[in-house]
């Protein structure tokens, strides 16, 4: 399966007209074939005839020009209908008749400009071919070339509907994408909302409890230190986050885990809050995000504590369960 999908993508990487050349190679070979000999598509009554030199043209012309379909389709169109009124003008009848279908299929699927005009244009040009091709007597009659017109009319519609199916896939990719950026940005801002308020108030607490103890070098060096360390620790965290900006930086970067949490619990002590610490269970893979999340609710508390309570006892606990980690 996996090989199967190595060779879809890279055949998908090929230009267009290699992708579409099979199908027109497969429908001229099947034209030439003698046993396939006048059992294509009729259109009147015009008198079935052998291949001959002109028929081997008349297929190129009807089933080559697919190999384009794509990226010249009004062309391809205009190619394929004139090697079609040969084909029925001279009798020839061949299976790369097809080709017409096909490619009104992909015209009305791949054309972007002067859609309606083509429409216009191809009908028009029908009129004359079912003109000169009941000039004699025939059985096709007025019904049969409404009804082969009709059945034209609806490849056309089967290639609108094929076309506006992709915009609607599009435009639906396009809001898919929209919606994970903006996400993403509201993450980050989230992110960087929680790492600057934590590591700034730590480093203000430490920096006012640090006015005190001038009197004491060893504390202030350790104080000092303190204040050094949150500040690291803030850089290492933004240029993380601002990392997540950069388009070549890896989506699945780094993102904190409760293995952090006595580092961010260390932390907040040297700001000098009592913080007091317990971990119950093991952790588990099955929690997936929920090991971020229960970084920053940690982080937050903590910081709230320092603002709004500082020097009062906190107490942190922190129970993995299966599937779920409790904070």
């Amino acid at each position: 399966m996996i090989d199967l999908r190595r060779g879809t993508d890279r055949w998908r990487r090929f230009d267009v007209t290699v992708r579409d050349a099979p199908l027109a190679l497969v429908l001229a070979l099947a034209s030439v074939v003698p046993t396939l000999d006048n059992h294509g598509t009729q259109l009147g009554d015009v008198p079935a005839r052998p291949m001959d030199a002109l028929s081997i043209v008349v297929v190129a012309l009807e089933c080559l020009p697919l190999i384009i379909r794509r990226r010249w389709p009004a062309v391809c169109l205009v190619l394929v209908s004139i090697g079609f009124a040969l084909d029925q003008l001279r009798g020839y009848h061949t299976v790369a008749g097809t080709a017409l279908p096909l490619a009104l299929v992909s015209t009305a699927a791949h054309l972007d400009r002067f859609r309606w005009t083509t429409v216009a244009l191809a009908s028009a040009a029908y009129i004359p071919l079912a003109i000169a091709l009941a000039r004699n007597e025939t059985t096709e009659g007025v019904t049969g070339f409404v009804t082969f017109y009709l059945a034209l009319a609806l490849a056309w519609g089967i290639g609108s509907w094929l076309r506006q199916s992709r915009a609607a896939e599009e435009e639906r990719r396009r809001h898919v994408a929209e919606t994970t950026r903006t996400a993403e940005r509201t993450r980050i801002a989230r992110e960087l909302h929680d790492v600057v308020t934590h590591h700034v108030t730590a480093m203000v607490v430490q920096t006012e409890a640090a006015r005190y103890l001038t009197g004491s070098p060893e504390r202030l060096d350790q104080a000092l230190t303190a204040i050094t360390d949150s500040g690291r620790r803030a850089i290492t965290d933004l240029r993380h986050l601002l990392d997540l900006l950069n388009p070549d930086h890896d989506a699945e970067g780094r993102s904190p885990s409760p293995g952090d949490l006595r580092t961010l619990v260390e932390q907040t002590r040297q700001a000098g809050q009592p913080v007091e610490f317990a971990e119950e269970g093991s952790r588990s893979e099955a929690t997936g995000s929920a090991e971020a999340t229960a970084y920053r609710v940690v982080q937050e508390a903590l910081t709230n504590a320092l603002k709004y309570a500082h020097g009062s006892r906190t107490t942190v606990q922190v129970r993995y369960g299966n599937r779920e980690i409790m904070v």
